[in-house]
This record gives structure tokens, C-alpha cells and sequence, in this order.
């Protein structure tokens, strides 16, 4: 028998943990899966941000708590983890949004931003995925990691971008998600990824300002770029059940640009 389309999108009595969920993409995708039913707890380095967000999503009627943490490093990702634990009881939905840029020639990166970014990007999402598995999804054969990437780790981008290391980063994410799919496939574990273009944020102002929105804009076949809505519903399908015989899939949520560049 088949299930109403309206239960396979619900998410009530789930938790969904979001890294850097205090704003820009995190934040759009944690509302989503609030919305939709789920409690949210919101991870990013920054208290005041995470404080304000948590108070944004619950004026909304979403029951959010949020947990400070550099998700670059071990042991406070593991503190985080144990602290799901305590206060959801079972982390259904892991989303791997926490991440960073940095914009310089290859021949100038400097080595520590090199590492950071990797870290950020990279290592985290390993972090997470390992320690919210370990706890929570194994022992239960059930749970959605959805890890952001982007459609600059599925092509190279203009060279006046200069992001060699986010790039770099972002084609690990792709085949990181593609390669845990297929691991942990047998634990009941789908694995997805979802792979945004330009979107208005903290971490694309830059690019932003130097090229402009409208030019941006005009290098996608919709003619615009994202907005605070269009992760939604893909992060949906991907956290519930109507996405539970989709894994190891990157889907670019970019406008038609990647169809354009072939990526």
C-alpha cells in the first residue's frame, strides 16, 4: 500500500542536527526541516549567532536549541554528539553545512588558509558523519547525512574566482558523499549531497559585490541566483522518507548553470 505524499515529507517526531546553522544556507535548510516537523539543534562556532537564529526559528514555532562548537576540531565535534544525544535522545538527520572560503591566487594560497579550509570543509563533515553514525544511526540502521557542496567541486570556476582550495574541497565532499553512500548503505544510512550555486551570504558577499548579482545572474538558464527558499524543498526530500531510496547523490540546486557548463 502506498503512503499519502504529504507523510512521506513529514518529519514530526525526527531531530535534525545542522552545522554551521546559524545562518545563510544552514539556516534556510534547518527552517525547512523545521517546518516540516523536526526538532533542530544548530551547531556553529559563534553563541550570539546561534542564539539569535534558535530565537528566529522558534518565533516560527520550531523547537530549536542550539550547542557552540568549532566543528574543525575532534574532540568538540564529539562534545557536540554526546550533547545531541543527551538532549534529542537520537539524531535522525545530520546536515553538514559548516564551512569556510578563501580567495587567492594558487601560487599566493597561503598554507594556513589551505588548512582551514580544508578542515572546515573537509574534515568536519568526516567528524560529524563518524560520530553521529557511531552514536545514534548504526545501532538503529536509520538516518539522512545530507553534506553541502557546491558546483564549484563539480567544474573548475572562472579563474578570476581564485578559490582553489574551496573548490578542491568541495570535489572531496562530492565523492566523500558518494563513497559513504556505498559504505554504509547496509547500516540504513542514505548519503547526499546538495550542490548550491550563487546564493546571497556571508560567504559569497565577495564574489557578489565584484561581480553583481544581475551578471551572476545571467550565467544561469533561469536568469537569477538562489534565494531563501530554493534548498528547501531538495533538502526535504533528501531528510524524509520520500527520499529513502535516494543515496549517494549530488544534486546542484544552481539555476541551470552547471547544465550550461557541462559539470
Amino acid at each position: 500500500m502506498s503512503t499519502p505524499v504529504q507523510q512521506l515529507f513529514d518529519l514530526s517526531g525526527q531531530t535534525a542536527l545542522v552545522t554551521g546553522g546559524s545562518r545563510g544556507l544552514g539556516l534556510q535548510i534547518a527552517e525547512a526541516l523545521g517546518e516540516a516537523g523536526a526538532k533542530i539543534l544548530l551547531t556553529s562556532r559563534k553563541a550570539a549567532d546561534l542564539e539569535e537564529a534558535a530565537a528566529d526559528l522558534q518565533a516560527k514555532g520550531i523547537d530549536t536549541r542550539w550547542i557552540a562548537a568549532d566543528a574543525s576540531d575532534a574532540a568538540q565535534v564529539q562534545r557536540v554528539a554526546d550533547e545531541a544525544m543527551q538532549r534529542l535522545g537520537q539524531v535522525d538527520i545530520l546536515v553538514n553545512n559548516a564551512g569556510a572560503t578563501w580567495g587567492a591566487p594558487a601560487e599566493e594560497h597561503p598554507l594556513e588558509a589551505w588548512d582551514k579550509v580544508m578542515n572546515l570543509n573537509v574534515r568536519s563533515i568526516f567528524l560529524f558523519s563518524q560520530a553521529i553514525a557511531r552514536a545514534s544511526m548504526i545501532p538503529r540502521k536509520s538516518g539522512r547525512i545530507i553534506n553541502i557542496a557546491s558546483i564549484a567541486g563539480l567544474g573548475g570556476n572562472p579563474p578570476q574566482m581564485n578559490t582553489i582550495a574551496y573548490n578542491t574541497s568541495k570535489g572531496a565532499v562530492v565523492n566523500f558523499t558518494r563513497t559513504l553512500a556505498a559504505e554504509w548503505g547496509k547500516y540504513g544510512i542514505t548519503v547526499n549531497a546538495l550542490a548550491p550555486g550563487f546564493f546571497p551570504s556571508k560567504m559569497t558577499k565577495g564574489v557578489l559585490d565584484a561581480w553583481g548579482a544581475e551578471n551572476l545572474a545571467r550565467h544561469a538558464p533561469l536568469n537569477r541566483i538562489g534565494d531563501d527558499d530554493d534548498l528547501k524543498g531538495a533538502a526535504l526530500l533528501f531528510a524524509s522518507a520520500a527520499g529513502k531510496h535516494i543515496t549517494g547523490q549530488i544534486l546542484a540546486v544552481d539555476g541551470g548553470v552547471s547544465a550550461v557548463t557541462g559539470a
